[in-house]
């Protein structure tokens, strides 16, 4: 079978197409970034009378915003205990409380617009790699929002027996990115928002007033630029830059296969990951035909023919039935990372910026996107709980992340012995 690199959501829906217009000499805002922040950035913007420009290096939404897998989830890595330790207890609750609010806000946003995109809560099962994880998963769950799901009934949510028990996460769910972005695209061009794609911004100028951004085909001043390019921030912007860690993560689909087939691997039809440090995350495609399969391919990044051999591996190690099976597609995406394993909002002066999703970006790169627009409005509403704690960074870090391949190998051998 001939390996296609693009993601499997191309082929019912490719990146739009759009011709470059000529650049505006000025906007009321500059949004860097096409993807799920930018766009409801630039929505709210425009939606407000304003005018608003989007520069795309390439083709909108050709980054992660339609490479990722689709996996919704409140998006909140660290634990109410840990954040309480850092930021207090009350700006913990808050942080936490963010994670809710903004799956919500997505599932109003594709209802409201109409978006076609095989939207639907369904659950997402963790599995748990060791005993001892599911041990510690398991405290998680409260009955209601969060099930435990012991090792003896882990076939009632998952055709495997490799883990050790599980959790499910009821409010989690699954979407197409491509189509959703698609909507999303679709509904800002309605808004009057002008999208100039082929035009990296290349430098920003800050002046007493307002931002020149300079690009390969001239330059646009402006009184607030955005920031939203996650795991694609140019050197154009060193400050946001030198705090997000870009990490390559790599999705293969399996060919067409019997439906009875993939419903049994997946009895719930739910999302799935797992508990170790350098994760799997998998799923069936929205027609129930195909194994949709993700991770970290290497330590460093890879090919798209050595991470499909290296994801085929992991998949058939948890379902041996899938042996015989062959991939059609093979592609990744960069995710950004940051030093506290959370996403960041806020401004430095007329700079915006939101990013940093940590590998769950759908709903809260929508969501920050969208308060980041209202700020640029002066709209209150803007405020989120996201603001509070500080941007880190570390020193001698500029954007390139030259400790990841030793930090995943590590992390592999402290999962390969259950550490």
């Amino acid at each position: 079978m001939e390996l296609k690199t693009t993601p499997y959501w191309w082929d019912t829906t490719p990146p739009a197409q759009i011709e470059r217009p000529p650049l505006p000499q000025r906007a009321d805002a500059v949004v860097i970034g096409s993807g799920y922040t930018g766009l409801h950035a630039a929505l709210q913007i425009a939606r407000d009378g304003r005018s608003v420009v989007v520069l795309e290096k390439g083709q909108p939404g050709e980054g992660c915003s339609t490479r990722n897998g689709g996996q919704l989830s409140y998006s909140i890595k660290p634990s109410l205990r840990a954040l309480t330790a850092r930021h207090g207890a009350e700006t913990a609750a808050a942080i936490r409380a963010e994670g809710p609010a903004s799956l919500a806000f997505l599932g109003d946003f594709i209802g409201a617009e109409g978006i076609d995109c095989d939207y639907r809560l369904c659950g997402r099962f963790d599995g748990a790699a060791t005993a001892r994880a599911y041990v510690e998963m398991s405290r998680e769950a409260d009955g209601e929002h969060i099930i435990a799901v012991p090792k003896g009934a882990q076939r009632g949510e998952i055709g495997s027996d490799w883990y050790h028990g599980g959790i499910v996460h009821r409010n989690y769910g699954a979407l197409d990115p491509g189509r959703y972005h698609a909507g999303l695209l679709k509904a800002a061009l309605a808004a009057g928002v002008t999208v100039v794609p082929d035009c990296p911004a290349e430098a920003m100028d800050e002046g007493l007033n307002s931002v020149t951004v300079n690009t390969p085909h001239g330059r646009i001043a402006t009184s607030d630029v955005v920031i939203a390019t996650n795991g694609y921030t140019p050197k154009a912007a060193p400050w946001h830059r030198k705090r997000v860690i870009p990490i390559g993560s790599y999705i293969i689909a399996t060919e067409e296969l019997p439906k009875a087939d993939v419903a049994r691997l997946f009895p719930q039809n739910r999302v799935y990951c797992d508990s170790r440090r350098v994760i799997y995350y998998y799923r069936a495609s929205p027609d129930g035909k195909r194994v949709l399969f993700g991770g970290r391919a290497a330590a460093g990044e890879a090919g798209a023919g050595m991470a499909a051999k290296r994801l085929r591996a992991e998949m058939v190690r948890l379902f041996p039935e899938l042996e015989s099976v062959r991939i059609s597609h093979s592609w990744m995406g960069f995710v950004a990372f940051t030093f506290d394993k959370l996403a960041h909002t806020g401004a430095t002066g007329p700079i915006h910026h939101a990013m940093g999703y940590c590998g769950s970006g759908i709903g809260m790169a929508s969501y920050l996107g969208m308060k980041a627009g209202l700020r640029v409005l002066g709209d209150k509403a803007g405020e989120t709980a996201m603001m509070r704690p500080g941007f880190p960074t570390r020193p001698l870090y500029s954007g390139d992340p030259w400790f990841l391949p030793a930090a995943v190998a590590s992390y592999r051998m402290m999962d390969r012995f259950g550490l």
